[in-house]
């Protein structure tokens, strides 16, 4: 056997005998279990209005320490531009954030749901991912839906949300 190849051998099997050099460790049930109870939570909360709820999910109260970002589809682009051709598919608006947002849904009169489907969850134990489709309802009325990921992170006081993003399609663009 040629020295490389011998060496490329030897390599492959220290990593495969080295417990995590190979892997890392991938969605174990119950990590799983827990972020889909902050999953759950995040969509109850909404819909209780719950604040205090809402911000316990998040790494940080402070709205500059939690990504928090959407992108508009091209129709909706189209329609937005008519009346502010400055408007831009993804741009950070510090005013736009997940406080802003839960102050909002807590203030408002209005019944508000995030209803969740395709929910998949990846995590090594230590961060996560959540991808999901999402539609937003307010007064039982779809306002918006899209794609939907978040980034978390396990720590002390459990799992929480560091990053969201999601596209905005609303039904004055669909068909």
């Amino acid at each position: 056997m040629p020295v490389r190849a011998f060496a490329c051998l030897v390599l492959a099997l220290a990593a495969l005998a080295v417990p995590g050099i190979a892997s890392a460790a991938r969605s174990e049930p119950e990590d799983v279990d827990a972020i889909r109870r902050v999953v759950e939570a995040f969509r109850t909360s909404i819909i209780d209005h719950d604040r205090a709820a809402f911000m316990g999910l998040f790494f940080s109260g402070v709205p500059g320490e939690v990504t928090w970002q959407f992108a508009n589809d091209d129709a909706r682009m189209a329609r937005i531009r008519k009346d502010k051709p400055e408007a831009r598919k993804a741009r950070h608006l510090p005013e736009v954030n997940h406080v802003a947002f839960i102050d909002a849904i807590v203030a408002s009169r209005k019944t508000s749901e995030e209803v969740f489907s395709n929910i998949d969850i990846d995590t090594d134990g230590e961060i996560g991912s959540v991808a999901f489709d999402y539609e937003f309802l307010s007064d039982g009325k779809q306002t918006n839906w899209g794609r939907e990921m978040w980034q978390l992170v396990r720590t002390e006081d459990g799992w929480k949300i560091i990053s969201v993003i999601w596209s905005i399609h609303d039904p004055a663009t669909a068909g």
